[in-house]
């Protein structure tokens, strides 16, 4: 198992529309982590303390950039979950 902490900017999400900026957030940090991992996008589970993150104000406001602790497992699955500051 291999674990690390990676930074996802989410910058450019604010580009979005605003009544789906969220949405494209998590859709930011499955693409960061599939990219980085080697991995499809299916094979990644995001835990629900990072989703509650992002989501935290509202759908039209995600923060910038997010730290995210992952855990890649020999059979290729992806976990990650809201890094401890």
């Amino acid at each position: 198992m291999k674990e690390t902490v990676v930074t996802v900017p989410l910058k450019n999400v604010e580009s979005a529309p605003r009544t789906s900026r969220a949405k494209k957030a998590i859709n930011e940090v499955r693409k960061v982590l599939s990219k980085q991992f080697n991995v499809s996008k299916d094979d990644i589970y995001l835990d629900s303390s990072l989703n509650e993150k992002i989501w935290e104000r509202g759908i039209q406001k995600p923060p910038s950039k997010i730290k995210v602790l992952v855990r890649k497992f020999e059979d290729g699955v992806v976990e990650a979950e809201l890094a401890n500051e």
